[in-house]
């Protein structure tokens, strides 16, 4: 005799909810890994070289020295 094993009593809502936490888990692990990639790189030496905001760049113009923006 053979048993067959207890059907499952998750409704499908309950399925598609813990798909999306795992999927969510799975998403914010990867996030934090390049987060902590970028922190290192950083540490390194290797940054961006991009500082501050490109609009908040100081271009001279006709007006004098102003900010652009």
């Amino acid at each position: 005799m053979s048993k067959t094993p207890p059907p499952d009593h998750k409704s499908e809502a309950e399925r598609q909810a813990a798909r999306r936490a795992l999927r969510s888990a799975e998403q914010l692990r990867a996030n934090l890994q390049r987060r902590k990639a970028q922190t290192r790189a950083r540490r390194e030496g290797r940054a961006d070289e991009a500082e501050g905001l490109p609009a908040a760049v100081r271009t001279p113009g006709p007006g004098g020295d102003k900010e652009r923006g």
